[in-house]
């Protein structure tokens, strides 16, 4: 999983952070981490591939122009159990990828800051999370939503949570100003 680090560049430098490219290497890191950051925003906010496509066609962004584009940006990912996708993410689709999932992070901005105002509060009270109706919800639908799509859907239930809890985090982080510069330095460093 990636690792996120504080990020000293100013806002004004956010368009130059963007050009920089990661290393041919990590792009398949990349294809995973994007995919799984969907996958959390379908499982917090209901998300449909329409919803993904209405906020492609707000930002002007062209790699992402119908269903199928994005189904197969999708199955990009080395993770997913389907084999029929495209294999090869370039840089530009990722990119248009970050740009999808910070601006719905933002659209969905109050739903995330609830889930973690109630994680952070059942962490105080020593609860365990899937207890609280919004965070049980969002943890069912996550791992049904990682078990019927990715190749190892027979992962641990903890490490599924975790891994549920984390991107929550993440997409919070994302939603704010600036998250697209966030996630793609994330993504490149």
């Amino acid at each position: 999983m990636i690792r996120l680090r504080p990020i000293a560049a100013p806002p004004a430098r956010d368009e130059a952070l963007l050009a920089r490219s990661p290393a041919e290497e990590r792009l398949e890191n990349i294809k995973s981490h994007l995919d799984l950051l969907l996958l959390a925003l379908e499982a917090i906010a209901g998300l449909s591939s329409e919803a993904m496509l209405d906020a492609a066609r707000e930002l002007g962004v062209e790699a992402i122009a119908d269903r199928v584009g994005l189904w197969r940006l999708r199955q990009s990912n080395p993770l997913r159990k389907s084999s029929g996708g495209r294999k090869k993410l370039d840089v530009e689709e990722a990119r248009s990828l970050v740009l999808v999932i910070c601006h719905l992070a933002r659209q969905q901005r109050d739903i995330l800051r609830q889930a973690i105002a109630v994680l952070e509060q059942v962490a105080m009270q020593d609860r365990p999370p899937h207890r609280h109706p919004l965070l049980g919800d969002y943890l069912d639908a996550f791992a049904n939503f990682y078990q019927e799509r990715m190749q190892d859907d027979t992962a641990p239930k903890d490490a599924l949570e975790d891994l549920a809890l984390k991107l929550l985090v993440d997409l919070l982080f994302y939603s704010a100003p600036h998250g697209r510069r966030r996630l793609w330095t994330a993504l490149i460093d």
